[in-house]
């Protein structure tokens, strides 16, 4: 039942002449599509389709796969040891229902040639086919057909010129392979060709198949990101060329549309039989203008022998990396004699050998007799070297899933998914060529090619002028040098539109499209000539508007002159403490040290030190390490607090001989309690502050300069005011503290001298805050570091300097028979008695 089924569906693709067929048995067949007929005369009736217009150059394409495959065969030391590949190749005639007869063909069950390659049931696996990997096809469409139906079995197949950017999509296409470059990089180099000659406008003629329309697509999307303006896109359908009317009302529009064209380039991206229906009316039109080929005819000989070609005006063109297939010139010369396949048969029932040949004649496509040395000036370089490169990269995939070395292969049989991923890991030399793939994609890239006036004959001399590779290089080496200049000098095209503007200047488009006048540029920003440009955040347009000038970094640099004073100044405090804290050191256990605090004092001075050591991180360009100063230095002061705040209230419950005082209060009265309660709040603040909004450095854009601070948000703002407001508080206790101890006996002027400190350091802080809230620029963080400073030092000038005074100077003072006789007569003054 299924191979009734086979059968019916193979015969709806009925032609009526017997499509060509060249076969040679071997271990391995390797499948062939090429379309030696270009296409067929198909009409609404399916059966009425006949290949017509025989190719000797497609001809010779099916020869350079077969003498690819006999070099591979008699390479010494052999290849593929004990092995021959074989070949089995179909003419497609271009036709899609017919590539897909020929694909059902070599897709015939290994095991049974007879039956159809058709799965029992849905779940069940498809059977080995016979050819394991597959040639072809030319056209990207006839691919794209073929393709879906050897996945079905993971039938390698690569292409020689299909390079549809569909075929790329390795989800859709999962094994495909080409050994051209896909579409997206020939649209790629077709603009950078553009951007490097300077060229403002295009006009784009495509057609709708899936080459055609995917490049006309991708060009035009291109050109839109990157300002080149497309005047017009032209898309044939896909009965263009067969459809007489059609095709005379479709050119003679598209003949009006190029003579209206102010378009400085005419890229053609579609099918060759095309172009040389377009170019045989843009001669009979006497048009002359600026094309770009795509690689169908790029190189081709039908197109660029044309009668009347060179008036067409100058061509460039892409095509394939070239090369000379090795040894294929010498295999055309000797081919027909003895060498056999259908297609030679064919080729020479056509075209027998010409007799009497003198080695005078002059070679042409037309001609009606086969001359082996014309037949060999046909053959190209680059899509009969990709073919060859095919066969290269079979050969190694083989040679790999074989595990083949110079005397013999580990093994013989191997499955269509082995060889498919082997084939993906294939990464070959031949000759100058590397050839590894990407997905389905070659690492190969482009040609550009330079049709020059032939001065003897009435045809174009195709010259390679530059390349393009993957990686988005484009060279032009050989570029004529005069042409060259003076396209890039032009500032006008021939069409009175402004190609380039003076310096801080734009396009701007005329009544005409695609045609552009010069206009000024914005405020912020600037012109080479071209376009205008914004400035970065991080620049601003000179006065000319042509250049963008860097803005000036603005932050407290380290040699201004402030910095340098606060540098001073927090450097002499620091050697200041240093020295206390030897003499404090010195006469540890004294009255003097014991009434600042005793070991407090140590503590008091490391919270000064630390105080003082952050100012210098408030200079220069603010750093995240630099930044996390400003909630540190609220820690710093809020210690020095809490040792004050001990100190007095040891002072004055040591003095106060009220039986009323709270009992928790005396209980209260333990230096490392009141330390680590007053100063462990601050702490905890200044923690929340840096783990919910840390202090950043910030980059504030101004029109010249790039302010650097660090960043003060409103929930940082919060966590400041916060900070500062619990700093005074302490401040304010310990002054209320002091002033009530103002009344008790103090020798050392102990409650007096803190008094004026922290009147001091809460005026500081009173007018620092709103300051530094409101002020804005670089100096910002000095007021921060003026505060520090100007609080620190009236802790070290009140409180601490007068004690290192009297234990260096009046050390009469520094025992405890000075102040018992100080706090005797203190108390005798008020009246009072003192029990000895």
């Amino acid at each position: 039942m299924f191979l009734l089924k086979c059968i019916h569906f193979l015969g709806l693709f009925y032609f009526t002449n017997a499509a060509l067929h060249a076969y040679s048995p071997g271990n391995i067949v390797i499948g062939g599509l090429f379309p030696i007929h270009s296409h067929t005369n198909r009409t609404t009736r399916a059966r009425d389709a006949v290949c017509i217009d025989y190719d000797t150059q497609l001809f010779l394409h099916s020869q350079v796969m077969i003498h690819a495959i006999e070099e591979v065969n008699q390479c010494t030391p052999a290849l593929l040891p004990n092995l021959t590949l074989g070949y089995d190749i179909y003419d497609t005639c271009g036709d899609v229902s017919l590539a897909i007869r020929a694909t059902l063909q070599l897709m015939k069950n290994q095991s049974d040639p007879q039956s159809c390659l058709v799965p029992e049931s849905i779940d069940s696996y498809l059977p080995e086919p016979e050819t394991k990997v597959l040639i072809g096809e030319r056209s990207s469409e006839v691919s794209i057909a073929i393709s879906r139906i050897l996945a079905l079995t993971s039938v390698t197949q690569i292409s020689h010129a299909s390079t549809s950017v569909v075929l790329s999509k390795r989800f859709k296409f999962p094994t495909f392979f080409r050994t051209v470059p896909s579409d997206e990089f020939q649209t790629m180099a077709i603009y950078e060709l553009v951007n490097e000659l300077n060229w403002k406008t295009v006009a784009i003629i495509g057609s709708d198949d899936e080459y055609g329309k995917y490049g006309s697509d991708g060009l035009q999307s291109i050109f839109d990101k990157n300002n080149i303006c497309v005047e017009f896109v032209e898309i044939l359908s896909g009965n263009f060329n067969q459809d007489c009317l059609y095709t005379s009302k479709t050119l003679q529009n598209l003949m009006t549309k190029i003579e209206m064209s102010t378009a400085e380039a005419i890229i053609m991206f579609t099918k060759g039989a095309n172009v040389e229906t377009i170019l045989k009316e843009v001669i009979e039109n006497n048009l002359n203008r600026t094309w770009i080929a795509s690689d169908t005819w790029s190189t081709s000989l039908a197109i660029s022998t044309m009668a009347g070609i060179n008036q067409i005006g100058q061509v460039f063109g892409f095509i394939f990396k070239r090369n000379e297939v090795p040894g294929f010139k010498d295999y055309v010369h000797s081919m027909f004699n003895g060498t056999k396949n259908h297609f030679i048969d064919y080729h020479l029932n056509q075209f027998p050998l010409c007799q009497n040949q003198t080695g005078n004649t002059t070679c042409s496509r037309s001609m009606n007799c086969t001359d082996p040395d014309c037949l060999a000036s046909l053959v190209d370089q680059d899509e009969s070297y990709s073919i060859y490169l095919a066969v290269q990269v079979i050969a190694e995939g083989l040679r790999r899933v074989l595990r083949c070395d110079d005397q013999s292969c580990a093994r013989t049989e191997f499955t269509t998914f082995e060889l498919l991923e082997e084939i993906q890991k294939v990464n070959i030399t031949v000759g100058v060529t590397n050839l590894h793939f990407n997905g389905g994609d070659p690492s190969l890239g482009y040609e550009i090619v330079y049709w020059n006036q032939s001065e003897s004959e009435n045809s174009k001399k195709i010259q390679t002028i530059g390349e393009y590779q993957p990686n988005g290089n484009l060279a032009l080496p050989n570029f004529p040098q005069d042409l060259l200049k003076q396209m890039k000098s032009l500032t006008v095209t021939a069409y009175n539109c402004a190609k380039m503007c003076a310096s801080g200047q734009t396009f701007q488009m005329t009544d005409r499209k695609c045609c552009h006048e010069c206009v000024r540029c914005d405020d912020g920003y600037v012109s080479n000539g071209t376009k205008c440009e914004k400035c970065g955040d991080w620049e601003y347009p000179n006065h000319l508007r042509n250049k963008c000038v860097e803005k000036t970094e603005d932050f407290l640099q380290w040699e201004d002159p402030v910095s340098i004073s606060l540098c001073f100044f927090a450097i002499l405090a620091i050697i200041i403490i240093t020295a206390f804290a030897v003499v404090i050191r010195l006469n540890a256990g004294t009255p003097v040290v014991k009434a600042i605090g005793g070991y407090l004092c140590f503590l008091e001075l490391l919270s000064l030190l630390l105080t003082f050591s952050l100012t210098f991180t408030f200079l220069g360009k603010p750093t995240k390490l630099s930044c996390v100063a400003i909630p540190l230095f609220g820690v710093g002061f809020s210690l020095c607090m809490s040792c004050i705040l001990s100190n007095l209230l040891q002072i004055l419950l040591g003095f106060i001989f009220d039986v009323n005082v709270p009992s928790w209060i005396k209980k209260f009265n333990q230096p490392a309690v009141v330390v680590l309660t007053t100063s462990g709040i601050q702490l905890v603040v200044s923690l929340s502050w840096l783990i919910v909004v840390p202090p950043n450095p910030t980059e504030e854009i101004k029109n010249t300069t790039i302010l650097y601070q660090c960043e003060m948000n409103k929930e940082s703002q919060k966590f400041f005011i916060a900070t500062i407001t619990y700093i005074s508080l302490l401040g304010f206790i310990c002054f209320l503290f002091a002033i009530k101890g103002r009344e008790l006996p103090d020798l050392y002027r102990n409650a007096v001298l803190i008094s004026i400190s922290m009147v001091m350091f809460l005026i500081i802080w009173i007018i620092f805050l709103p300051l530094f809230l409101t002020l804005e620029g670089r100096y910002r963080p000095a007021s921060n570091c003026a505060a520090i400073l100007i609080s620190g030092y009236s802790i070290l000038g009140c409180h601490l300097a007068p004690k290192c005074y009297i234990m260096v100077f009046r050390k009469e003072l520094n025992n405890e028979n000075a102040i018992s006789e100080y706090i005797r007569k203190h108390y005798e003054m008020k009246g009072l008695a003192m029990v000895k």
